[in-house]
């Protein structure tokens, strides 16, 4: 549970903040959960392709999440293969009417014919809310970090990403801002479009953020001389009020990653943790380690050993990969001298030479 210091080019961001209104940081406000409509499926004459339509509401967001499943038999099972697909699906769209899918049911589902064709369209934006309150932020169950002593931390409700950013939402926002002010955004790293992105820096990522609130219409966060920060590496002013997406704050971090729990190492709420538990590397077994090396299923090809983002249980707050996987940037300067109890929605000290991440890494 230690804060890590590290240089300002090294790993991933997580995520997101999507904060309530009532919050000292705030973003878009999460007013109810989205809903889909008017879903029709037809198959065109003569191909094997079905077309798909629905309307999309997420009142708050300027895009979620959408996934396919489709049923051979009423609705009974929804096991049919439906990866082909193109439209209005994955990562990133946008709210509206007649959304359209196009399945090829040749590629994915050949020599196979039924009456009972149905289909369920899904709808997610993405995002936990984490109760605010309370907390007991540091080290427990033995651990001895020395900038980590046991403290007594309280945060405003806020909302967080459920999982880490991947690759193919990364290189959305980037196509995008590289048309739209943001010349420099980089391309980073990802093992595959649904693992993390990685190896993209801390400045890289403040201004992915900024990116992606002008995208969805949002107010960006960071801004430089009261301009929003869309190049460069000057450091940013936070507009907490804006109604943006921006990285958590460190307490906040810890708050999320905790998932609820207290007075156990890790938010799976025991001392011990294993491969089944996340994708980490251990040379040796630990403050309840109970693996060694890299994790089996993962440990393959040159260069970076990540999973699939939520390929682990969630936590108790909903939240995958908080332990593992890779290191997630939070706003904070690194002072191992900055917390004390009683702090309320702390934000880290004013000045530092190297910025917080958390969460451990494959």
């Amino acid at each position: 549970t230690a804060p890590h210091s590290v240089p300002p080019f090294r790993s991933l961001l997580r995520s997101l903040i999507l904060a309530a209104a009532s919050l000292s940081v705030s973003a878009p406000t999460i007013e109810a959960a989205p809903v889909v409509g008017n879903l029709t499926a037809s198959q065109r004459t003569g191909t094997k392709l079905v077309d798909i339509t629905y309307d999309l509401a997420a009142p708050g967001f300027g895009s979620v999440e959408v996934t396919l499943e489709a049923s051979s038999d009423g609705g009974a099972t929804w096991n049919v293969p439906v990866t082909a697909t193109s439209g209005d699906i994955g990562g990133f769209v946008s709210p509206g009417t007649a959304k359209a899918i196009v399945w090829d049911a040749g590629i994915d589902w050949p020599r196979s014919y039924t009456n009972q064709m149905r289909f369920r369209i899904t709808a997610n934006n993405g995002f936990a809310l984490i109760p605010g309150g309370s907390f007991t932020m540091g080290r427990t169950s033995g651990d001895t970090d020395a900038d980590a002593p046991p403290i007594t931390v309280t945060v405003s409700p806020f909302y967080i990403q459920e999982k880490e950013t991947t690759k193919a939402q990364w290189d959305e926002v980037r196509v995008w801002g590289a048309s739209n002010g943001y010349p420099d955004l980089v391309a980073g790293e990802g093992k595959s479009l649904d693992h993390p992105v990685q190896r993209v820096s801390w400045f890289d990522v403040v201004k992915w953020c900024n990116a992606r609130s002008e995208k969805e219409g949002f107010t960006p966060c960071y801004i430089v001389n009261n301009e929003v920060m869309r190049t460069g590496e000057t450091v940013p002013n936070v507009r907490w009020t804006a109604a943006g997406y921006r990285l958590p704050t460190e307490a906040e971090w810890e708050k999320a990653a905790r998932g609820g729990v207290e007075g156990a190492r890790y938010p799976w709420g025991t001392d011990f943790i294993s491969h089944d538990n996340a994708n980490y590397y251990a040379s040796w077994e630990s403050f309840g380690n109970q693996s060694t090396g890299y994790h089996p299923l993962y440990n393959s090809g040159a260069g970076a050993k990540t999973s699939p983002v939520g390929s682990f249980l969630a936590n108790g707050y909903g939240l995958h990969d908080m332990a593992g996987n890779v290191f997630e940037w939070c706003w904070d300067w690194y002072n191992a001298n900055y917390y004390s109890s009683g702090i309320t929605d702390p934000r880290g000290p004013q000045n530092g030479s190297a910025r917080v991440n958390r969460g451990g890494s494959w």
